[in-house]
C-alpha cells in the first residue's frame, strides 16, 4: 500500500509544482500576456495589413479627415509646438538627465534598463520604417511636414516608451498615479498632433504604441530594474545596484 501511495505522489508532483509556480507568478504571467504578447500580436496584425496594402485600414482616412475638419489657425500653432514634445530630440535630453541621475546614484540595473530601452526603441523604429516603406498621408498640406517613412510613428513610439520608463522607475512612488495620469495625457496629446498635422495614419500611431509597450515592458522582465528600486528615483538615499541575480551569476560563471 505504501509503495502505491509513493508512486501516486511522484506522479502528482510535477502537476503540483506547475500549480504552485502558476499561483506564485500569476501576476507576472498576466503582465507578460497583457503587456508584451498581446501588444506584439496587435502590432503584427497592423504590420501585415500595411505590408499587403499601403492604404492601410478603411478607418485610417476617415479618422484623419474627421480630425482635420476641426482645423483652425490657433490649433495649427498649438499642434506645431506641442508635437515637438514627442520628438526624439526633445525626449532624448530628458532620458539623458534621468540616466545621469541613475549613474550618479550608482543604480546600474536601472541605468541599464533605461539605456537599453531607449536606444533599442530608436533602432526598432528606424528599422521598421525602412522595412515597411509606408508613405505618409498626403490629404492636405501640413503645417509641419515630414519626409521620411510613416510606419510606425516615431513620435507615438518615443512618447509611449518614455512614459513606460518613468512608470517602471517610479513603481514604488506614492504619487505614481499622477505620473500615470500626466503620462496618458502626454501620449494622447502627441498622437493628436500627428493626426491633426496629417503626417500619420491612425494605424501608424497604434503600431508605435504597441511596439513601444511590448519592448519597454519586455526589457523590464529581462533586466528587472524594479528589484533594486526600494525607493523612487527622487529619493535622497544612494542605493548600490551592483548585486547580480543568481541566474546572472551562473551565466557569468559558465563563461
Amino acid at each position: 500500500m505504501q509503495p502505491v501511495k509513493q508512486a501516486t505522489n511522484k506522479r502528482r508532483s510535477p502537476l503540483s509544482f506547475l500549480k504552485n509556480v502558476l499561483i506564485a507568478h500569476w501576476r507576472s504571467l498576466l503582465l507578460l500576456l497583457i503587456g508584451v504578447y498581446l501588444p506584439f500580436q496587435f502590432f503584427e496584425i497592423l504590420a501585415m495589413k500595411v505590408w499587403q496594402n499601403q492604404a492601410g485600414f478603411p478607418w485610417d482616412v476617415p479618422i484623419l479627415l474627421s480630425v482635420h475638419s476641426q482645423a483652425q489657425p490657433q490649433l495649427d500653432m498649438v499642434a506645431v509646438i506641442l508635437t515637438k514634445l514627442g520628438s526624439i530630440w526633445t525626449v532624448l535630453p530628458m532620458v539623458s538627465a534621468i540616466a545621469f541621475i541613475l549613474w550618479q546614484r550608482r543604480w546600474w540595473r536601472s541605468l541599464t534598463y533605461v539605456l537599453t530601452t531607449a536606444l533599442g526603441g530608436i533602432i526598432i523604429n528606424r528599422t521598421a520604417k525602412v522595412l515597411m516603406h509606408r508613405v505618409r498621408p498626403q490629404l492636405w498640406i501640413s503645417s509641419a511636414p515630414e519626409f521620411d517613412y510613416a510606419f510606425p510613428s516615431g513620435h507615438a513610439m518615443t512618447s509611449m516608451t518614455f512614459v513606460i520608463i518613468l512608470l517602471i522607475l517610479t513603481i514604488n512612488h506614492p504619487r505614481r498615479w499622477l505620473i500615470r495620469l500626466c503620462g496618458s495625457l502626454y501620449v494622447l496629446a502627441i498622437a493628436w498632433t500627428r493626426l491633426y498635422l496629417g503626417v500619420h495614419f491612425p494605424s501608424d500611431i497604434l503600431a508605435g504604441w504597441m511596439v513601444a509597450i511590448a519592448w519597454a515592458i519586455g526589457v523590464s522582465f529581462i533586466i528587472k530594474p524594479h528589484l533594486n528600486l526600494a525607493n523612487p528615483i527622487i529619493a535622497d538615499a544612494t542605493v548600490d545596484e551592483t548585486t547580480l541575480l543568481p541566474k546572472e551569476k551562473q551565466t557569468l560563471a559558465k563563461e
